[in-house]
């Protein structure tokens, strides 16, 4: 017993000082990353693009360039949506959704909360945990018909706080049934007075779950969705209008300078939004300062890792892998990051734009990978000191 105790001991003695002595990729002090990183930027291959770093602790710019050059963000624009969800709804909140019939006849009644989880795909619905339109409308036509002696001709369908695809989805599913039902928007408080008895009811995800979905796989519809909800939590019209001034707002509130900034949705699909490197960065060096926001850290994807990032720096900068969470954009002729990199004892803030690209694959996919190689040199993972490794 002790001989196979001292031969655990010496192998594990000889694994320590074996991996002691390979060669640790150097870790970039902040003072030789402007030279270097400006160096790499000279590429034609991301087009003059804007970029800046941040000292994650202190907030000091580390390297910069346009970085007050307002550029299209791609889906880094997320990153906005995700910051006026946590700062205007509950993460533990859930968005219910109920059928009943009406206390008039041959009405049905949708009392909705804009639940934006809401999925037209019945499998899709049942797999993700999502709230099941074809579930509800199969029910609703079925108690319809039931109290109507087998016919739903003629029906009104009253409905409150639905999203405008989801209203249009319900009627896609009557008209595939033979039936076109008439559907009338009603307020809240309408339709609460118009409902009598209930068919089906269902109850969507909290919302700390749905953002982070959005924000490991770039769903744009979810992100437009909790946008708009943000925008009515916050007193804000239910809008593109709405969304623009709640995200303004939410800059303010931390001390930053919302003119920086054109909004024209919050997924990042539109060409019309705008937003400089640094504003971005400044919100994100606020947001992981504050616990209030923590959720948006945990929710983006880790590089070589998960989501959108699951296939990035594995190859293109391998030293980077595990130690970037960020939120990845890409439009035709743009491609984006922006979040965190460690850096041994260090954290960076990173934002890069580059919104000037040829409008191909190859473009694209030479665009990332220089921006994988570049986050690259300055990632590298906490070395312990080999007296407490021991």
């Amino acid at each position: 017993m002790i001989k196979n105790l001292v031969r655990k001991v010496t192998l594990l003695s000889a694994l320590f000082f074996s991996f002691s002595t390979l060669p640790a990729q150097a870790i970039l002090s902040p003072s030789t990353i402007p030279t270097i990183f400006g160096e790499m930027l000279l590429s034609p291959i991301l087009a003059n693009p804007s970029m800046i770093l941040l000292d994650a602790t202190t907030g000091e710019v580390v390297y910069e360039k346009n970085a007050n050059s307002l550029r299209k963000p791609a889906s880094t624009m997320k990153i906005f949506s995700a910051a006026a969800t946590l700062r205007y709804i509950d993460p533990s909140e859930v968005f219910p959704t109920t059928v009943s019939l009406g206390v008039k006849p041959k009405t049905l009644v949708i009392q909705g909360s804009y639940d934006p989880w809401i999925s037209y795909v019945h499998y899709e619905a049942i797999k993700m945990h999502r709230t099941s339109l074809p579930r509800l409308a199969f029910n609703s036509l079925s108690a319809a018909k039931k109290a109507n002696k087998g016919s739903a001709r003629g029906l009104t369908i009253e409905y409150s706080e639905l999203n405008s695809r989801d209203v249009a989805n319900f009627k896609v599913f009557f008209k595939k049934r033979g039936y076109t039902p008439k559907f009338k928007r009603v307020s809240s408080s309408v339709a609460f007075q118009d409902a009598a008895t209930e068919i089906v009811a269902s109850n969507s995800p909290p919302v700390s779950e749905i953002l982070q979905y959005t924000m490991l796989w770039s769903d744009n519809v979810l992100a437009d969705r909790l946008a708009h909800l943000a925008a009515k939590r916050a007193g804000n019209a239910f809008s593109e209008e709405g969304v623009a001034i709640t995200f303004a707002q939410v800059l303010l509130d931390l001390g930053i300078d919302p003119s920086r900034m054109v909004v024209a949705d919050g997924s990042g699909l539109s060409r019309e939004n705008r937003v400089s490197a640094r504003a971005m960065a400044e919100l994100l060096f606020k947001l992981r300062k504050d616990p209030q926001y923590e959720l948006l850290y945990t929710s983006l994807p880790v590089g070589g890792v998960s989501g959108t990032l699951r296939s990035r720096f594995l190859t293109t900068a391998p030293s980077a892998v595990g130690l970037v969470h960020a939120k990845t954009g890409t439009l035709n002729g743009t491609v984006s990051l922006a979040g965190y990199i460690e850096s041994g004892d260090r954290e960076y803030i990173f934002v890069t734009v580059a919104d000037k690209i040829g409008r191909s694959s190859r473009a694209t996919t030479r665009a990332r990978a220089l921006m994988d190689r570049i986050l690259g040199r300055i990632a590298a993972p906490i070395v312990e000191s080999a007296t407490a490794t021991a």
